[in-house]
């Protein structure tokens, strides 16, 4: 199994350092998982796009929708391609901008205590099985790592900002999600 290293770094997580980050104001105090969707342009895939946002670098004269979104200071800890990879931007200690407004059980402010996780897709889209596979295999380590996050503290932007957001989506399976990550959860035998 990969390590998270003492930095915050996953190790088989490709480091694409976000500025848009700080520090969290408990830094221990990190207990939920929140499950995003992106594509830039909207329901296209693959390119850098997500990435310059992230960093900042989004050239607005690439496609008139960048126009609208090139100032955003945003980020997630993690991205996860259509082909599984894992992408990072934050140190998962530090507090990434990636809820916006939210609240989670009548706490406010969930970047505070959250660990971001986008996938690249959209809500009219299935998402790949890599994408599934690696969600569960990367939650897995995170609840390990991260006790106070549970299989129930794990939820969807839309559920954290509702009426503002709608990712991951319904092509999101839920189902399918925690019937993997029970899976990935189960020690491994000892031989």
């Amino acid at each position: 199994m990969s390590e998270v290293s003492t930095d915050g770094w996953l190790d088989d997580a490709r480091r694409c350092p976000s500025p848009n980050q700080d520090d969290r104001p408990a830094p221990g105090d990190i207990d939920l998982l929140v499950i995003h969707n992106i594509s830039l342009p909207p329901e296209q895939f693959g390119g850098p796009w997500i990435e310059q946002l992230f960093q900042n670098r989004l050239d607005p004269a690439v496609h008139p929708y960048f126009a609208d979104i090139c100032q955003l200071t945003v980020s997630a800890h993690l991205l996860i391609r259509r082909d599984g990879e894992l992408l990072q931007f934050v140190p998962l200690q530090q507090r990434a901008w990636h809820a916006g407004a939210s609240c989670f059980e009548g706490r406010e402010r969930c970047n505070d205590y959250s660990i971001g996780i986008e996938l690249e897709g959209s809500d009219t889209q299935p998402f790949s099985d890599a994408q599934y596979h690696r969600l569960a295999a990367v939650s897995a380590r995170l609840l390990a790592r991260y006790p106070a996050i549970t299989p129930a503290r794990i939820t969807g932007h839309s559920d954290i900002a509702p009426g503002r957001k709608t990712d991951p989506g319904p092509c999101f399976d839920w189902p399918r999600f925690h019937a993997l990550l029970q899976e990935s959860c189960k020690p491994e035998p000892h031989s």
